[in-house]
């Protein structure tokens, strides 16, 4: 252990032990905080499945950074030396053209066996996986309609691929002993305003109860819907929007998903946690930063990442929640864009647990308000990276941005060498 590190951790430790907050009790419980990364960062959202299919679905990433994987080995490659760099143990979140197989086979016909190589990897490395119907980027989703769509023939072939998820789920959750969160999140909607709202949210409610008729076990598959407020070809109105999927999920007891990019410009999904956790038992997180629209940048300290935090946090939300990422930008070294969003939200985190919320929930109930902005304020400036240098240290990783030297050695041995 570095010396100065160690100093300065001591003399954190008695800064925040005056308030009663035991800061080896908070970094162990950290340590047992999983992120999920999401794959797709790796490549731009390509795939293995249809790889040259163009993309669609409101789904956009730019830049020509050069690196991007190209195949499977690749990308777990790179997601292995981006782990190596994020303190604890996490999970990797998969979408369905992420399938591993020579054969061809269509989105409706995957089964596990397409995704054992997956199990395999995660199982040597201590991982949990999560999963996510692809139901954009694909000739049956040109029309901008899946789940939804007026076409029986294309609805169905969207029920079967969903279905199929979910069972890839739940033989994700069984082998490796963590319960998979199996995402659903659709594309449709109209780029002008529609005359009829109602029929399409009928057969994507419809679509919806037929896939999850299907017996799947709760104790590995974790079901999810996500909505989002409008996209690229979208912009009128999307069938699945936040309020049908918050009461599908309330009648039928699935999780929500809530994305940071997927609502009004002036909304936050850290005031919707509580609200949302108050029905329903689990609740999904994707974590990105919207730019003026769900452009899906790379998590950064943001105040909005530290209140969805806090509100983790003061209201010990965390074993109800699940954490993932979901950012893609290609204009820059795909690694270092992981590593810097999981360590932000890994660090968003302990400066949420490095606070005295008890005292704070005390002098608001006794409408103390002044002595609740003062803490609140005066905690800001707390060494709490001094406990953070120290918790990377213990978890053998690089401390502070050391980690790029890593990330810029490997570009150089490994990522311009891909054509």
């Amino acid at each position: 252990m570095n010396q100065s590190i160690l100093t300065r951790y001591s003399e954190a430790r008695k800064l925040y032990g005056k308030y009663d907050i035991d800061v080896d009790k908070v970094l162990d419980k950290l340590s047992k905080i999983k992120i999920s990364l999401h794959c797709w960062q790796g490549d731009d959202v390509r795939g293995f499945l249809n790889k040259d299919q163009e993309l669609t679905g409101g789904i956009s990433v730019t830049g020509n950074y050069p690196g991007a994987a190209r195949n499977v080995l690749e990308l777990r490659n790179d997601i292995e030396k981006a782990l190596a760099l994020i303190p604890g143990k996490h999970k990797v979140n998969l979408h369905a053209i992420y399938a591993d197989t020579h054969e061809k086979v269509e989105l409706d016909e995957l089964e596990p066996k397409h995704f054992e190589s997956w199990v395999k990897w995660a199982k040597e490395n201590g991982l949990g996986l999560d999963f996510n119907p692809t139901c954009f980027s694909h000739p049956k989703s040109e029309d901008g309609f899946t789940l939804s769509n007026p076409d029986k023939k294309i609805r169905d072939f969207w029920i079967k691929h969903c279905m199929a998820c979910r069972k890839i789920g739940e033989y994700f959750g069984k082998e490796l002993g963590q319960k998979c969160v199996t995402n659903i999140w659709v594309p449709d909607g109209y780029k002008d305003t529609p005359i009829d709202r109602l029929e399409p949210r009928k057969r994507l409610k419809d679509s919806l109860d037929e896939i999850f008729s299907q017996n799947v076990d709760e104790k590995y598959n974790l079901d999810a819907v996500e909505s989002k407020v409008f996209g690229i070809g979208s912009e009128s109105y999307v069938v699945g929007s936040h309020e049908f999927y918050m009461g599908y999920a309330i009648k039928n007891n699935k999780a929500i998903c809530l994305d940071a990019g997927h609502f009004h410009p002036t909304e936050t999904i850290s005031n919707k946690i509580s609200s949302v956790l108050m029905f329903t038992d689990e609740l999904l997180l994707h974590v990105s930063r919207p730019v003026r629209w769900d452009s899906d940048h790379i998590v950064i300290m943001s105040d909005e990442l530290e209140e969805i935090a806090h509100e983790l946090v003061r209201n010990d939300l965390i074993k109800r929640t699940h954490i993932g990422l979901d950012f893609f930008d290609g204009s820059v070294n795909r690694i270092a864009a992981w590593v810097i969003g999981a360590r932000n939200m890994i660090k968003a985190l302990l400066k949420a647990m490095l606070e005295p919320t008890e005292l704070l929930k005390k002098l608001e109930l006794e409408k103390d308000y002044t002595s609740r902005i003062v803490l609140l304020e005066e905690f800001k400036s707390y060494p709490f990276s001094d406990v953070w240098d120290y918790y990377c240290e213990k978890m053998d990783v690089p401390v502070r941005e050391e980690w790029f030297d890593e990330v810029k050695q490997y570009e150089k041995d490994v990522l311009v060498k891909r054509k």
